[in-house]
């Protein structure tokens, strides 16, 4: 094999066993621009979009021991998105950009060893940011201990506010 077709696939090889998911959209149609804008947005959220020979691809997918059904979605005009973490934030990128332009169609993907195909992709977009999901969970877990704290801390409130009240009449009635 060329030296330099064995570059790229160890290259891809090595990106596909660092990121926990790799996503195949088309950017069939998609002009210059729009492809270079849709780069930066995946950059801002971690994720970086190559563009890739298909047969490329698909020696490293083998090689890293990817599904079969990544391998199909590889047809046509595809280039692969990978990141270090938050699949849900580079699939919302690709979605809204998808809204806009009318480009980079979703073809399937893999999160986590698992095939996703357009629908899971779309349910991803949809979720909260990993932080989101992370403030809501510890939100949920200290929710009881505040609440028990305040519930703890209600009679000594209620008889300090029961003592001001008697303090304030008799100095009340004391001024009268």
């Amino acid at each position: 094999m060329n030296p330099v077709k064995e570059i790229v696939i160890n290259e891809l090889h090595a990106r596909l066993n660092k990121s926990p998911f790799l996503l195949v959209v088309d950017y069939n149609k998609t002009t210059v621009s729009q492809f270079n804008e849709a780069r930066k947005r995946l950059r801002e959220v971690g994720a970086k979009m190559t563009v890739a020979k298909n047969s490329f691809v698909r020696l490293a997918a083998k090689q890293a021991g990817l599904s079969e059904e990544i391998v199909k979605s590889l047809l046509g005009q595809s280039a692969i998105v990978t990141g270090a973490e938050d699949v849900a934030a580079a699939a919302k990128v690709l979605k809204t950009f998808n809204k806009e332009s009318k480009r980079l169609a979703f073809r399937g993907g893999l999160v986590d060893g698992n095939f996703v195909d357009e629908a899971a992709a779309n349910v991803l977009a949809d979720l909260p940011s990993k932080p989101q999901l992370q403030a809501q969970l510890l939100g949920v877990l200290l929710a009881p201990g505040t609440k028990l704290v305040r519930t703890l801390n209600e009679p000594a409130a209620s008889l300090a506010r029961v003592l001001q009240a008697h303090a304030d009449a008799t100095n009340g009635d004391a001024a009268a």
